[in-house]
């Protein structure tokens, strides 16, 4: 049996720039139509969104269908909190608030497995396939092919990226501007001198270790994000497109009825 590699990391490998879809809305429908649309992942939540495991387990089969890579941003916990979703099959997990080395470090620790970290072994779930593949393809398999994504939020984690970035084991640094922006009392203004400072800090940061630069959305030109070392691109979120199509569906219908054509 042969177990899945990840399709960020091969559209990487290939010098491609792969793109991410945010969903809120848990339902493998929703799922379903995201991945019809050619994306390479999905982002799901359980930071801000109440989904529970068995429900996160069927969005992550539904994008597997389609081949489409997912990752979980993760509420902060233990160990346990961090690997569930990995053991439901997604390709990585998304660390919000990650704020020193010292808190990069553990959640390697916790999260690879011998000889990069202390990752405890099971294997019986869908990510093993049910205890269906040799112990050491599950392991190179979980080192090689899953993704960590550190997001970085704080004016606090800022000042300490270059040493968080310096952390091995580790894929991705994601950029948080929505929180940045409001820890520095701008909040939305994501393309104030600050905030823009704050992301190009972080993907350079990124690009000197060895990490790849993530962006939670397309909040500035994409050729400026391109220039500053961004690899991974969120691209949109359900709930944003369906609010704009229920609003302009409401609107057009409101001019016909005051037109009455």
């Amino acid at each position: 049996m042969k177990l899945r590699p990840s399709r960020i990391h091969h559209r990487l490998r290939q010098g491609h720039h792969p793109a991410v879809l945010k969903l809120n809305l848990a339902d493998p429908r929703v799922v379903e139509l995201a991945c019809l649309a050619g994306t390479d992942a999905l982002w799901f939540c359980m930071e801000h969104v109440p989904v529970d495991w068995l429900a996160l387990e069927g969005l992550i089969r539904a994008a597997r269908i389609y081949d489409v890579d997912t990752l979980v941003r993760v509420a902060r916990g233990s160990y346990s909190d961090y690997l569930r979703p990995l053991e439901a099959g997604a390709t990585g997990i998304i660390v919000p608030h990650v704020g020193t080395p010292e808190e990069a470090r553990q959640i390697v620790e916790w999260v690879r497995c011998h000889p990069l970290g202390k990752r405890p072994m099971d294997g019986g779930n869908v990510d093993g396939q049910f205890c269906q593949v040799p112990l050491t393809d599950y392991i190179r398999h979980a080192n090689s092919e899953r993704l960590i994504v550190l997001q970085i939020e704080s004016p606090e984690a800022l000042d300490r990226v270059e040493a968080i970035a310096a952390v091995p084991g580790f894929d991705m640094l994601l950029f948080g501007p929505g929180d940045f922006s409001c820890r520095i009392g701008k909040p939305g203004e994501l393309d104030a001198p600050e905030v823009v400072a704050a992301r190009k800090r972080v993907a350079s940061a990124a690009r000197q270790h060895g990490k790849h630069a993530m962006t939670a959305g397309l909040i500035a030109p994409f050729a400026d994000l391109l220039a500053e070392g961004h690899r991974v691109f969120n691209i949109g979120a359900d709930v944003i497109g369906l609010g704009g199509y229920f609003h302009q569906r409401v609107a057009a219908f409101g001019q016909m009825v005051a037109t009455g054509s």
